[in-house]
């Protein structure tokens, strides 16, 4: 079988890790810049072309879509997808799930776990913002934050007023998220295919660090799910339409609560830490889905 793997950078170890596994079992494998392609469309008829070149008899695209090209990035998938190519990632699952507010909202409205967090757009509500969360510290997030780059622990209401001003002024939107001490700067990967929990991995937050991600120097380990969190884990995924994707948990006294359902998780740190070819399980879910299709 033909795939293509959409990805902008083909060094990247998660792209060269779905490359590699589709190779080991026999596959032809491609990646071409998404933010090149150049996407034609007619009556009855849509191509997509790759610096001039017009791509076609592929059978599978695995998009990996960073977060500054999420809406073009979208519009290839979609593009690809009404030509009747199979795709690990929805492109409407995509722009849902890049969506910090829409995520947080569908989430709880249908019962799973998340901080207690508020959003406000009115910059003269700031105090009783906070008074909504209910107790300090607070989490501050950027909308469009990644990698734990935006998000700032406020420790008390004057620090928080002062950066929820400062952030409204610079024309920022931001999340207020209540803090979950009882995490103690941990947070749970899950990484999930077609449904299946592939890969399981604690993040740990360097100490003096209330991240946890392993771009910021957190160190990961294996754990193990209680049947609770395997189950919020798998229908967070669902509800965000999401075959192929990484749900961050925490750890509390309420229970497992999401924080984000990644559409694109890196995978160097999860296969890594757990020796699992979570890459040959994203490759078996093409093989499945096209032989089936044929």
């Amino acid at each position: 079988m033909n795939f293509l793997v959409l990805s902008r950078n083909p060094a990247l170890y998660s792209t060269q890790s779905i490359v590699q596994a589709g190779r080991r079992r026999g596959h032809y494998m491609r990646v071409i810049d998404h933010m090149q392609c150049d996407l034609i469309m007619e009556k009855g008829k849509l191509q997509v072309v790759y610096q001039g070149e017009l791509i076609d008899d592929y059978q599978a695209i695995i998009p990996r879509i960073g977060n500054t090209a999420t809406n073009y990035g979208a519009a290839v998938v979609r593009h690809f997808e009404m030509m009747g190519v199979f795709s690990t990632l929805d492109h409407e699952s995509l722009l849902r799930a890049r969506n910090k507010i829409s995520s947080l909202q569908l989430l709880a409205a249908h019962g799973i776990g998340i901080p207690k967090t508020v959003i406000s757009n009115n910059p003269y509500t700031v105090s009783e913002s906070l008074d909504s969360l209910g107790s300090l510290p607070a989490i501050i997030k950027l909308e469009n934050g990644t990698h734990g780059i935006g998000v700032i622990l406020a420790d008390n209401k004057k620090n928080a007023e002062s950066l929820l001003e400062t952030f409204h002024k610079l024309k920022q939107r931001v999340l207020i998220q209540e803090y979950i001490k009882e995490a103690k700067g941990a947070d749970i990967r899950v990484l999930i295919v077609n449904d299946k929990i592939t890969g399981i991995m604690q993040r740990q937050a360097q100490p003096g660090e209330f991240r946890s991600n392993l771009h910021r120097g957190g160190n990961s380990f294996v754990v193990r799910l209680t049947e609770e969190e395997a189950v919020t884990a798998k229908k967070a995924a669902r509800i965000m339409g999401l075959k192929v994707c990484g749900v961050d948990m925490l750890r509390s006294s309420k229970g497992p609560l999401i924080l984000e359902v990644n559409a694109s998780p890196g995978l160097e740190g999860i296969e890594t830490t757990t020796k699992i070819d979570i890459a040959g399980k994203i490759i078996q879910f093409c093989e499945d889905n096209v032989t089936k299709n044929l």
